[in-house]
């Protein structure tokens, strides 16, 4: 329970193993871990102290990865700042846990001087580019050069790790305090539900800031498996880079997928190595899912659900997006609740509903974050009698496979009735000229909340709003189906690739009393 442990384990066994690729850069454990242990050394000679927090604003990179495990090697803890973020928001969080050194890239530069600025202390500045560092920062790559390698300092179990802040949907963002024992037991719980794939390289491409993306980082070193890393999410690098490096596994947002399969490279490019691909982070339209499991024949499909306080909570396997357990529907599931965790359905009081009945998902073990960063009202109103209250409404069936239907302030109540949203997207998704969609609840004076529906067009096709009602009619309830279809070219998605509902509900929620739930 010492996240340095697979890193010196590596060592042992596979040190001249190539460990990361990125762009032209390959680097074994041998050298990665050489500059891992003068990196660490560094950030000592800086300041940073047992426990100190250390961020990086950055896109993804192999020396994303050394900052990890720099930090944990000289005892720090990491702030992976969110690269979607505004100037005022990275201030907020690094004056929340008190982060004194930053690291910064060349694609975030010009907002170095903004949060020196402004922030309560001007953090250090660490430029981690190929070029010189600019006027008032340290090189990343002089600070390695220059400095001597310094000891493990060994911390691990129930010592800080990281405190990565959540996306801030309502109110200001939290810092999840995850420790090593949790980040540890996560991934472990994960690679007992799922074993690595041995002599396999994962692609990264989703931002390391992300928990999905970075427990898998941690997974893989845990292994001692190989990265391919992408700077971000770019659909003909992804298919270029998978056919160049035989990578292996594969794990994206299913809006990320469907990009990947509807491009024009999708057929051009050699795509045999991949033997499992992982989805997650939010639902995938049934519809796309059945396509993308027909581009994929022989790949192993896995659906992680989590949340970044909890890591990963449970796992659909590959078994259940077989022919057979398709018809049963099991692959609209998200699988069952993963090895060392207890998940539980319950009504409003706390109380477990029965099988099929519709709840809050709530969640205990040892891979759930143990607090929010100096904020213990709303630790206090998310864990509850020991358990993590998810706000995911969802329910169980008799066999214990989960199915998520809803964030439960997702939800929308039409004329009292509870409308899901995912099941909305669903029966849209199948119409044969629905690239995209979103359903969200609007304002309405006959029912409180109506059914909009946020549509994008498959390129060349055509689809009228009428079309989409009376499509959904066959296959979904009348009051379920939209009362109003909005078209348009492009759905707002966060850094993560989730559709930003609530970009879509600002407009018409503005000064408006949504008390329907």
């Amino acid at each position: 329970m010492q996240l340095t442990q697979g890193l010196h384990r590596s060592l042992q066994l596979n040190p001249d193993r190539v460990v990361t690729v990125f762009r032209d850069r390959r680097r074994t454990y041998r050298e990665f871990a050489d500059r891992v242990a003068r990196l660490a050394g560094a950030l000592q000679a800086l300041g940073m102290a047992a426990g100190d927090r250390v961020g990086m604003l950055a896109l993804n990179s192999d020396r994303y990865l050394e900052y990890a495990m720099a930090v944990w090697w000289g005892g720090g803890v990491m702030n992976p700042v969110n690269i979607r973020w505004s100037v005022p928001e990275i201030v907020y969080s690094l004056d929340d846990c008190d982060t004194r050194i930053l690291i910064v890239d060349d694609h975030f530069l010009h907002m170095a001087d903004g949060i020196s600025a402004t922030a309560r202390h001007a953090p250090v500045v660490i430029h981690a580019g190929d070029g010189p560092a600019p006027d008032g920062m340290l090189s990343f790559e002089t600070l390695i050069a220059d400095a001597a390698p310094v000891p493990d300092a060994a911390r691990g179990y129930d010592d800080l790790a990281i405190v990565m802040y959540t996306g801030g949907t309502t109110g200001f963002p939290k810092g999840v305090e995850q420790t090593h024992m949790s980040l540890w037991c996560g991934s472990i719980q994960r690679m007992a539900d799922l074993p690595p794939l041995r002599g396999g390289s994962a692609l990264h491409a989703s931002p390391f800031f992300h928990i999905a993306a970075f427990t898998r980082v941690v997974a893989q070193f845990i292994a001692g498996e190989q990265h391919v890393i992408l700077p971000m999410f770019d659909a003909a690098q992804v298919l270029e880079t998978i056919e160049r490096e035989r990578v292996t596994e594969i794990a994206f947002v299913p809006t990320m997928i469907q990009m990947l399969i509807q491009h024009p490279d999708f057929t051009r490019r050699d795509l045999s190595s991949v033997r499992r691909l992982g989805y997650g982070a939010s639902p995938f339209n049934a519809a796309v899912l059945e396509r993308t499991l027909e581009q994929f024949p022989g790949v192993e499909f896995v659906h992680s659900y989590g949340l970044t306080e909890t890591m990963i909570v449970a796992s659909n396997p590959p078994e259940n997006h077989g022919k057979a357990a398709r018809e049963r529907g099991l692959h609209l599931s998200v699988g069952r609740a993963g090895y060392g965790l207890s998940v539980r359905i319950v009504d409003r009081e706390g109380n477990e509903v029965p099988r099929g009945t519709v709840g809050e998902l709530i969640v205990r073990g040892a891979s759930v974050t143990r607090r929010y960063w100096n904020k213990p009202e709303e630790t206090a109103k998310a864990f509850r009698n020991g358990w993590m209250h998810t706000g995911d409404g969802a329910y169980m069936d008799a066999e214990g496979h989960i199915f998520i239907v809803d964030r439960i302030k997702d939800m929308i109540v039409s004329g009292g009735e509870n409308v899901y949203s995912a099941e909305v997207e669903n029966a849209m998704g199948r119409h044969p000229a629905v690239a995209m969609c979103a359903a969200i609840g609007i304002p309405s004076e006959a029912w409180g909340e109506a059914v909009h529906a946020v549509v994008v067009l498959r390129p060349g096709m055509t689809a009228t709003a009428e079309d989409i009602r009376e499509h959904c009619r066959t296959l979904i309830a009348g009051y379920k189906c939209p009362k109003t279809v909005e078209f348009r070219s492009e759905l707002p998605l966060s850094g993560t690739g989730k559709v930003l509902k609530r970009d879509l509900r600002a407009p018409y929620w503005s000064g408006k009393d949504r008390a329907v739930h």
